[in-house]
């Protein structure tokens, strides 16, 4: 019997449990009462509890989410593993059973092992999947909560607004100016507007259901409420998955002629293209992060070196066809490939995911993981991210009452918790800039007394309170304040709520004073959100308007000067005189908006906005404090001390967005002794920005580090400049509209908190703490990542090249019938790549950061990991590990030896052969110890192995510390070192497995061969470290300079030592840029203090 399908039976638009019509036909009571909702205060928590029970998770059934069958064919599929069957084909076919039956043994425990690591990885991305997916603002037992979407449930009362997915099919109760994107499910390619009150046939289509909003549609417009009627693959979407669940086809389509036919030669091409697909998806170079398919590429490629040497073998043996020349031959192959390559690349890039997690960062995207570690500038917002995201309204200012501050307070959301004060001069006479100045206690005022014949400030907080989506009131059990909604109108609320201006009460009741005709909803382009209300027993209704004080401006055309209800034009002086007074509060930290509103009786459609919005009386300014993370200062000065440029992108006045970028340090704190020209040149508006052409931004000496009054298509310009400069760049986002930006970006960064569910779907990574101090750390994990994906390949690679060099050469060690001896057998070749070589490259991969980590310039991802440093490195560390191995077999065949006296020394062990054995056991110790302190030594690529912490103390124990303190490694190393005395001296397996034999005085050879290794690594560190001391001085002009000392050089008029388009290109290059050449020095040096 085969498993019962639920769908069975389902109609289109029924529950999970079917009501008695469809959704769209019941009002929304109706279905709410089928249900067993509250329309007020949602579901109980322990009935949501129940109703998941019963209904499941809101997920669509894709199968299992982590197919051990595909990972396991995997693990058969690639280069690597291919050359291994083959060796074993032909050792098996040739009859050298035990060869064959040991690489039989490698491949298994390979195949095991790394389909292990890469199941545990996929369930390790398919958990953060789980963290980063989309959330829903739901309302159980009366409180408005964030869950999981996952865990929605028929019954649940669901607030939606822009930029949320939709997260189940919702029967809409309550919609203002709501319109959503179906296009995923209809194909419409236009928003669609709904509604709440209407019902329609059950026979009506999805498309025409405008009472319903469906799953995994996305808000556009405005807001609404709802309850869950359909969850997981009961829903639309839902519906259409169950009947498309089969498997796309891989095969490609041949082109057809406009009659439809196919002609022969494009059903050929098809089929080969298709063909290889397939051979492209088998090997891995058409699948996996960038990084992946070129570590695929680079496997296909050493498979054919393979090839080469084994053709190269068999030349030099004249082609004989003898069991050794062809074991011989064989054992050179498999010299050449890294079998444990992806297997350790799967370990790190898994860990590094984990670590991720720890540090508030989930990894969507792992071609992020790669990216991370090359960026050369981060685009920031502000709010939220560079500050708290807890705004306080601190000043009010009414052009015809003067100031309105609020006191100190520990509690944000208390409006009783406050002392208020008057001040009836303006922002802008006041000389003090300092907001950190309390008033006089004894000036405090009582809200009444403030209230008191006061036309203005009513109007004013008519405006705050009103005009307002969040909600403040006393909390359930009487114990504190709660407030729900945007943080900058929850700020403005508590303001308003303070003189018992509080929204809750003069909206919501059996009677309410006011009520809520329309809302235009916040929107980034006219940077305004608009409301028309009706007063009861009022004549006409009321447009409440707040936003950008330049838009808000533009929209006004009278003021109240005088108080007393008599209105004046609005004219450029007046205008000018408001503009002083923002700029004075945003001076002070302070983000300012502007309010106005007007007597309204016009239309009120979703397309009347602009009606709405004009012809309005200015009511004043509200000024709001939102402090700086305590993180974000050191953060930036970290980030320009990595050589990573930050750039602040926000919405705010430039007063305002100016004042927290000294305070944080992404323009210098003494601005204002630079030349007006300088400060231009680092803070513009984006309506400056905009204006100019790409051509004029790319003549531009340098990017602005504060853009204000940003808009979404200014973010997108701004990542095309960078890109346009060669930079790799990373950008933040947290609303809908940041979406372009964020795909644009090399690097997408979506609030996690913050964030709308189309962001979080468009980022590569996902801030869980929506803290800027978090970006620095996923680079810092990219860095690392991309270090020890470095140290993991020049240990393979530099290995390979060890035993290549040493069998090739070796071709000239010669038996009496001219045949080749191998100095290493294809079993302690094996060995070697598979344990001695593949443990301590998963423990590299699990190597912490190195010290100065972000004292150095992003990575260079045009080059990848094969730096000329890496290539470098492989050839020099694996010529001179065959110079020794080679040396070590040539002592004792020949220079303690009586040579090669022995026939068939390749095949078995004989008294003739011995010093064979012997010269082969010598050198298989010698490579084996080279590998393992090799992996030592490459804990970093430039410093001492006995001085890799250079601000430790303990100047004769430190190496201890750093080869104990990476545990896997350690006892990887341990391992091999204990391993090789078994596999010397151990019956059986050294003769007629390993084809060597235990020795004795040779161990001299071995420990003179490890002293001179070490010493030949040490002194090559040292010559890369004066090369590249002296390569920093010469590009310097004589003084190597940090990066963060010269992070506003191009802003301050010092120009580096290297033309801009070879600075631009350095990524990646030495880590100190030079000062100017052809400028006064000490003037530089003059400007650069001032900085």
């Amino acid at each position: 019997m085969g498993k019962p399908n639920p769908l069975e039976g389902h109609v289109s638009g029924q529950s999970n449990k079917p009501l008695s019509k469809p959704a769209h036909s019941l009002s929304f009571e109706d279905v709410l009462k089928e249900l067993g909702g509250s329309g007020i205060d949602g579901l109980a928590a322990q009935e949501a509890e129940s109703r998941l029970q019963e209904f499941g998770n809101n997920e669509l059934d894709n199968g299992p989410g982590v197919n051990p069958t595909k990972i396991l064919v995997r693990q058969v599929a690639n280069a690597m593993m291919l050359v291994l069957i083959l060796a074993m084909a032909v050792s098996f076919g040739i009859s050298s059973w035990i060869e064959g039956g040991v690489v039989a043994a490698i491949i298994i425990l390979n195949v095991v092992i790394g389909f292990m690591q890469e199941y545990s990885a996929e369930k390790t991305m398919d958990s953060l999947r789980s963290l980063s997916s989309p959330t829903s603002q739901v309302i159980r037992g009366g409180d408005s909560l964030t869950v999981p979407t996952i865990q929605v449930v028929p019954g649940d009362m669901v607030e939606l607004k822009t930029g949320d997915t939709v997260p189940a099919d919702i029967r809409l109760l309550e919609v203002m100016n709501f319109e959503t994107d179906e296009a995923l499910l209809t194909g419409e390619s236009l928003p669609v507007l709904k509604v709440a009150d209407e019902t329609f046939a059950e026979s009506t289509g999805p498309g025409d259901r405008l009472n319903i909003a469906f799953s995994s549609s996305t808000v556009t417009k405005g807001r609404a409420r709802g309850v869950v009627f359909a969850t997981g693959m009961f829903t639309e979407i839902g519906t259409i998955a169950a009947a498309l669940r089969h498997q796309n086809s891989r095969v490609r389509e041949p082109k057809r002629t406009p009659d439809g036919k196919v002609k022969p030669h494009r059903q050929a091409q098809a089929w080969a293209l298709t063909g290889g697909d397939f051979i492209g998806h088998f090997l891995g170079v058409n699948v996996g992060t960038p990084l992946q398919r070129k570590l695929s590429q680079l496997a296909i490629g050493l498979f054919g070196i393979a090839v080469v040497f084994a053709i190269i073998v068999l030349a030099a043996n004249r082609f004989v066809n003898d069991q050794e020349v062809i074991i011989y031959a064989v054992a050179t192959g498999l010299s050449m490939i890294p079998a444990s390559l992806i297997v350790v690349l799967t370990i790190t890039m898994a860990a590094g995911t984990k670590r991720m997690v720890e540090r508030n960062v989930i990894v969507r995207k792992l071609n992020a993981l790669e990216a991370l570690g090359a960026v050369t500038d981060i685009c920031s917002d502000k709010t939220g991210t560079l500050t708290q995201g807890k705004m306080v309204a601190k000043k009010a200012w009414i052009p015809s009452r003067g100031v309105y501050s609020v006191g100190e307070s520990n509690e944000p959301h208390n409006p009783t918790a406050a002392a208020l004060y008057h001040d009836e001069d303006e922002p802008s006479d006041d000389a003090s800039t300092d907001k950190d100045l309390p008033p006089d206690v004894d000036e405090a005022k009582d809200y009444r007394e403030l209230l008191e014949d006061n036309k203005p400030l009513e109007e004013f907080l008519k405006v705050a309170s009103l005009a307002n989506m969040a909600t403040v009131y006393k909390a359930t059990d009487g114990d504190g304040w709660t407030a729900r909604g945007d943080p900058t109108e929850i700020a403005i609320q508590v303001f308003a709520s303070r003189f018992d201006w509080n929204r809750k009460k003069k909206v919501e009741g059996d009677n309410p004073e006011w009520k809520l005709i329309t809302e235009y909803p916040f929107s980034s382009d006219v940077k305004k959100m608009s409301v028309v209300f009706q007063q009861k027993a009022a004549e006409e209704p009321v447009a409440f308007s707040k936003g950008a004080v330049e838009r808000i401006l533009d929209a006004c055309i009278n003021v109240d000067l005088e108080g007393n209800g008599q209105f004046v034009e609005l004219t450029k002086e007046i205008e000018a005189d408001v503009l002083s007074n923002m700029e004075s509060l945003a001076s002070q930290g302070l983000r300012v908006l502007g309010f106005a509103s007007k007597s309204y009786s016009g239309p009120t459609g979703s397309d009347d906005r602009a009606e709405v919005e004009k012809d309005l009386t200015f009511r004043g300014l509200i000024g709001l404090f939102d402090p700086p993370r305590p993180e974000s200062r050191g953060a930036v000065k970290r980030c320009h001390r990595a050589g990573i440029g930050v750039h602040m992108l926000t919405g705010d006045h430039p007063g305002t967005a100016l004042a927290i970028a000294k305070q944080i340090g992404i323009v210098p704190s003494k601005l204002s002794s630079m030349s007006k020209e300088m400060e231009s040149a680092m803070v513009t508006t984006a309506a400056q920005f905009d204006k100019l052409t790409d051509q004029e931004i790319d003549e531009l000496p340098v990017l602005p580090l504060v853009i204000a009054r940003c808009a979404p298509q200014t973010k997108v310009r701004m990542i095309e400049a960078l890109h346009r400069r060669n930079m790799f760049a990373a950008m933040t986002g947290d609303g809908v509209n940041d979406s372009p930006s964020l795909k644009r970006a090399d690097v997408g960064i979506a609030m996690g908190q913050s964030g709308s569910d189309v962001a979080k779907d468009a980022s590569d990574i996902v801030l869980t703490d929506d803290n800027f101090a978090s970006i620095l750390n996923a680079v810092e994990e990219g860095r690392r990542i991309f270090d020890n994906i470095q140290k993991f390949v020049l240990h393979l690679l530099a290995q390979n090249i060890a035993q290549a060099c040493t069998l090739l050469i070796g071709l000239a060690f010669k038996d009496a019938n001219g045949l080749s001896v191998f100095p290493l057998s294809p079993v302690e070749i094996m060995w070697v790549i598979m344990v001695t070589s593949g443990l301590p490259d998963m423990g590299l991969g699990l190597e912490v950061a190195a010290p100065d980590i972000l004292e150095r310039p992003p990575q260079n991802l045009n080059r990848g990991i094969f730096t000329n440093e890496l290539l470098v490195d492989i050839l020099v560390y694996g010529v001179w590990m065959a110079a020794l191995c080679l040396s070590s077999f040539s002592l004792v065949a020949y220079r303690w030896g009586n040579g090669i006296e022995g026939l068939n020394c390749n095949d078995a062990y004989s008294r003739e052969c011995d010093t064979v054995f012997r010269a082969r056991a010598t050198t298989f110790v010698s490579m084996t110890w080279f590998s393992l302190f090799l992996a030592w030594e490459l804990i970093n690529f430039r410093r001492s192995f006995f001085r890799m912490q250079p601000k430790s103390k303990k100047y004769f124990t430190q190496w201890m510390l750093d080869v104990w303190r990476n545990k896997f490694l350690f006892w990887s190393v341990m391992f091999g070192f204990v391993s090789i005395f078994v596999i010397l001296y151990a019956p059986v397996i050294n003769h007629s497995v390993f084809k060597h034999t235990g020795i004795s005085w040779e161990w001299g050879i071995v420990l003179v061969q490890a002293v001179l290794f070490f010493g030949g690594i040490e002194c090559w560190k040292w010559a890369k470290r004066v090369f590249i001391r002296r390569r920093a001085k010469k590009a310097g002009g004589g003084r190597a300079r940090r990066l963060s000392s010269v992070v506003f050089d191009d802003y301050i008029g010092i120009t580096p030592g290297m033309p801009d388009a070879d600075r631009q290109n350095s990524v990646g290059s030495v880590s100190t840029i030079g000062a100017g050449q052809g400028v006064d020095e000490e003037k530089q040096e003059k400007v650069a203090q001032k900085v």
